[in-house]
């Protein structure tokens, strides 16, 4: 609910603060003083367009702040937005300057677009050149579905989950569809791929082992040569006519030398023991040596074969994968992706059975929507059309027309609302037909019918007494007084019998100080009141009788 709407340097307003109730607020002034500016202040912070000619004369910018009392409602999102709430209440505000303006919320600046959607679910503007709540077809099959109630809201949101999975099939199945080609090429290309690899068969790490293998052949005489010379070394020659002494020998001696001395000297005993270790072990390495030496034989068949082989592996290893691993990496990726690609077709059918069963499911829901709405328009035409026979339209018509359209996210329907005020008259579209008066009295209807089933939202209307008066007037401030029952609602009038069936009622002063007019707003109550109803019913300032009538329509709408 608004607490407080202040308004600065807008339009001819200098400086004005109203605080509006939670029931019906009459906002009244004489033609040109400013109090459409009022309304003006909160299209703002709704997110309408900013204009620098609003920014009063003289002043650099225009400021609008809004406080609203949350009543419990969620404050998640105002949070999230870094808006700060006290007390329960949040402060919007919009600043215009000469080229940009800004909004700002709970102290935060957020985008106007993000002010605007918040603020566009706590009040609706109704104006002469306002079409917020009836101004397309898709705000008209809103207000239906509103006053159709839960049988159908539970209706849609089952149908509306249905639709967003099949809007989800239907994305996978154009996709999948559109990239059959490009599938198609992928799929070949991997098969080919696997072709080669399978063809040569691989072995893990056999480049690796290959190589090494060829070094080892392509060098096979310097390493028999090497292998010798480190046999006779360690063994010494099984014929050698040289004075050499090879290591096993010498170990040999210098264990036998020590050998000798060890009972006189038990420190030589772990040296003895040293020494036998070292000549286990150069035995073991002239072994191993003397069996390497043996399998060190040139084979040219065997060189040759591996040459031919490595040549296989590098055509794979060129096209897959740097050694052998990744190509036989590559190929198990390859052989899941055309698993997964061979799967497509398939996935095209059951995605187009999976479809065609929700098209079946949502058409059937559609039905039921639409036999919901059906009764629903019925309904809430013949309601409205009573409520405009208490407005001094008798004869006027409202119609609810639904058009079967393409299933869609509300269902298969498009309603359109025709209006005629004359029996004679076909219905047309209501924006169209009906004149400003007729247009502000079926919105006011409407709003009165749909009040049943709201409670906290704030209704703000501009000229909704445009063209009538007397006895109209005054059935037009009655149901404003219903509607405020249950909701806030803000009227600009230049009627007093609207204006006296206000809970709080506000003038706007026009001034003129000799160069620039500037107004201001001031709550009247009491005689104050009963003086500003008299003036605006046309009575002479102070006269007796204009005073007297006044209070009679106050007393009268009081009862």
């Amino acid at each position: 609910m608004l607490t407080e709407l202040r308004i600065a340097d807008l339009g001819v307003i200098g400086e004005a603060t109203i605080e509006p109730g939670a029931g019906f607020t009459a906002v009244t002034g004489e033609t040109g003083a400013g109090k459409t500016m009022i309304v003006t202040g909160l299209a703002l912070l709704a997110g309408a367009k900013s204009d620098p000619k609003l920014v009063r004369t003289g002043a650099s910018r225009a400021l609008v702040e809004g406080r609203w009392r949350l009543d419990g409602a969620d404050p998640s999102t105002l949070v999230e937005l870094g808006a700060e709430i006290e007390d329960g209440e949040v402060l919007l505000s919009r600043q215009l300057g000469a080229s940009r303006s800004r909004m700002t919320l709970g102290g935060a600046q957020v985008p106007l677009a993000t002010g605007a959607q918040l603020v566009g679910e706590w009040i609706t503007i109704h104006g002469q050149s306002e079409q917020i709540r009836l101004g397309n077809s898709e705000r008209q099959l809103q207000v239906l579905d509103r006053y159709a109630g839960a049988e159908l809201a539970a209706l849609l949101r089952e149908y509306r989950s249905d639709y967003a999975a099949r809007r989800a099939l239907k994305a996978e199945l154009a996709e999948l569809t559109t990239a059959s080609q490009a599938r198609a090429r992928e799929l070949d290309l991997l098969r080919f791929g696997l072709e080669e690899i399978e063809k040569v068969d691989p072995q893990p790490g056999e480049d690796l082992a290959l190589a090494a293998e060829t070094q080892r052949l392509q060098a096979v005489d310097d390493l028999r040569q090497a292998a010798q010379a480190a046999v006779v070394a360690l063994a010494g020659a099984e014929e050698s006519f040289s004075d050499n002494i090879d290591a096993l020998t010498l170990v040999a001696g210098a264990r036998k030398a020590l050998a000798g001395a060890v009972d006189r000297d038990a420190q030589l005993v772990p040296i003895v023991e040293e020494l036998a270790g070292a000549s286990a072990a150069l035995t073991d390495v002239s072994s191993v040596l003397a069996s390497y030496l043996a399998g060190l034989d040139a084979d040219p068949l065997r060189l040759e074969w591996i040459v031919g082989r490595r040549s296989e592996l590098a055509h794979l290893t060129r096209k897959y994968g740097e050694t052998v691993d990744e190509v036989l990496a590559w190929a198990a990726d390859a052989a899941q992706g055309v698993l997964r690609l061979d799967a497509g077709d398939a996935r095209i059918g059951e995605l187009r059975e999976a479809v065609a069963e929700l098209d079946a499911e949502l058409t059937a829901s559609a039905s039921q929507i639409s036999e919901l709405r059906h009764a629903a328009a019925e309904r809430l035409a013949g309601l409205v059309a009573e409520e405009l026979k208490a407005l001094a339209m008798p004869r006027a018509r409202l119609v609810f027309d639904l058009a079967s359209i393409e299933l869609g996210p509300n269902g298969a329907d498009q309603v359109n609302l025709l209006f005629s005020a004359n029996p004679g008259s076909v219905p047309g579209p209501l924006g169209k037909v009906a004149s400003g008066g007729e247009l502000s009295r079926v919105r006011l209807a409407l709003e009165v019918v749909l009040a049943a089933d709201t409670t906290g939202e704030t209704f703000i209307f501009d000229e909704v007494d445009a063209g009538v008066g007397g006895a109209v007037a005054l059935e037009i401030g009655r149901r404003l007084a219903r509607l405020a029952g249950t909701c806030q609602v803000i009227v600009v009038t230049h009627l007093a019998q609207v204006a006296a069936f206000a809970d709080r009622h506000y003038q706007v002063v026009k001034a003129d100080d000799g160069s620039v007019t500037t107004s201001g707003v001031r709550l009247v109550d009491g005689e104050g009141r009963v003086e500003v109803l008299a003036q605006m019913m046309g009575g002479l300032e102070g006269s007796d009788s204009a005073l007297a009538h006044a209070r009679e329509l106050l007393e009268s709408v009081s009862d």
